[in-house]
């Protein structure tokens, strides 16, 4: 794959990745991995609401309980 920068883009990057002692290629794959997971975890919690909106949770009390019967000996 490849991605085609502006000359501004490729000269910020590259400034930004020289501030921060990477190579802009190790910047712009970080960044991607960092779009990508923020992109799970909102899915994740998207699905969460989800649930939530059906009925479908765990009380407080229950979380403790379930808590003390793994911790309790």
């Amino acid at each position: 794959m490849e991605v085609h920068f502006t000359p501004d883009q490729q000269a910020r990057l590259t400034d930004f990745a020289n501030q921060i002692g990477k190579d802009a290629e190790q910047v712009v794959r970080d960044a991607v991995d960092h779009l990508l997971d923020d992109a799970r975890y909102a899915e994740e919690v998207r699905k969460g609401f989800a649930s939530l909106d059906r009925g479908e949770f765990v009380e407080h009390e229950e979380i403790g309980a379930r808590i003390s019967r793994l911790t309790s000996p």
